[in-house]
């Protein structure tokens, strides 16, 4: 208002106010506006924890933007972007000659840096940088066109002197996530192999959040690849882009559901990584109980968490995850599914959780899980790992080799 000397009415109304700038910018100028409007999601995202407030930020949103349909004689362009795509019904009930490029795979590259991109525009920065390890922590985004850097990573990393940290998670905690996850009682075995439709990818209602939805509008989850389904539509298959959103999403996890010292995490984790690698299932299991010992007795006694197996399964999930191995969660075989996969470079480990009975590992050998990995010509270890409830920890581990 002040930048184009005009004066507007309804000043205790922002819509109405907003209404009359659009107005009145075009009839002093003679011109058509143009609208950009950044972060348009955000006095909702900042209010996921407390519904009823999402709510009512919600409703005068809804208001203020169909004030772009309402003016429409006097707009040239609008331009919105945000974090989240949320439904028609939600915010943008009226504004129909909106164009959603979110997820048009002619602008997929407008919001990172290609991998020409960074090897044209920051040529100076690069000498002597170990390009693949810039590509492991900080490529990985895909908006259905190349593989993307995220951007602000990129900036922070050559501006600290290439030092290797989590500058974009470190912008915010995503503690409402974590709520969210533990209110689902989400299986997290489930983030290294989600699959959902298109119309769910295409929205997020505030009222029936979606767990993945959320991830992925919120950026740490990215499309890996689209299938085409035979009875029409397509499903996308999502994953965590890159080293920095692994590390630090769980490690956050971790940090929320133990209360040990930085330094007792990374012994635990260091513990676990050389007894997987020099297959010493004494030290796994070692490493295990006093995983679970860390457990604050209120984490069981305040939430879900009690005698809910996916629970187990999720905390050794998260520590081996954090520590870089690649993993399947809930693995498909033809006969049924894997609890977890575990692929090292010199081993192949399958591992089914079970509480309060006592046949994880019979359960592996007779659904004989261990076929669909006999190709890949490595040691595969079955392991089954049983948990008390009462005592709140591991109660058996119990190992097999199968030769090939």
């Amino acid at each position: 208002e002040e930048k184009l000397s005009v004066r507007c009415k309804y000043r205790d109304d922002i819509a109405l106010f907003f209404k009359d700038l659009i107005k009145q910018a075009s009839e002093k100028y003679n011109q058509k506006v143009v609208i950009l409007i950044d972060e348009y999601d955000k006095p909702i995202l900042d209010n996921l924890d407390q519904i009823e407030i999402a709510f009512e930020h919600r409703t005068i949103l809804k208001r203020f933007y169909n004030e772009i349909k309402n003016q429409d004689e006097y707009i040239r362009f609008a331009f919105l972007t945000g974090v989240s795509k949320f439904t028609k019904t939600s915010i943008f009930s009226d504004l129909n000659m909106l164009t959603d490029i979110s997820l048009d795979g002619r602008y997929g590259n407008i919001c990172g840096y290609t991998q020409k991109d960074l090897e044209e525009s920051f040529s100076e920065y690069l000498v002597d940088a170990d390009l693949e390890k810039i590509k492991e922590w900080y490529n990985g985004y895909n908006f259905l066109a190349d593989n993307l850097y995220n951007p602000f990573d990129i900036l922070q990393f050559f501006a600290s002197g290439k030092v290797f940290k989590n500058y974009w998670f470190e912008t915010g905690t995503p503690s409402f996530l974590i709520k969210l996850l533990e209110q689902k009682r989400y299986f997290l075995p489930k983030l290294s192999d989600i699959v959902i439709e298109e119309q769910l990818i295409n929205s997020f209602d505030i009222s029936n959040l979606q767990v993945e939805v959320v991830l992925f509008q919120s950026g740490y989850l990215t499309i890996d690849k689209i299938l085409e389904r035979k009875r029409g539509g397509f499903e996308y298959w999502l994953k965590i882009p890159n080293k920095e959103i692994r590390q630090s999403f769980l490690d956050y996890i971790i940090d929320y559901l133990f209360t040990v010292e930085n330094s007792q995490k990374l012994r635990t984790q260091n513990n676990m990584y050389e007894a997987l690698e020099n297959s010493d299932f004494d030290s796994f299991k070692n490493s295990l109980v006093s995983l679970f010992s860390s457990i604050p007795y209120n984490n069981y006694t305040n939430s879900y968490l009690s005698n809910y197996e996916g629970f187990y399964a999720s905390i050794v999930y998260v520590y081996l995850q954090s520590l870089g191995f690649e993993i399947i969660g809930e693995d498909v075989t033809n006969v049924g599914r894997i609890d977890l996969t575990l692929k090292m470079p010199n081993a192949i480990y399958i591992i089914e959780f079970k509480v309060d009975t006592k046949d994880a590992l019979a359960q592996l050998k007779e659904k004989r899980y261990y076929e669909k990995y006999l190709n890949l010509n490595k040691p595969i270890y079955l392991v089954g790992i049983e948990f008390d409830s009462k005592i709140k920890n591991i109660a058996r581990l119990e190992w097999e080799k199968i030769s090939n």
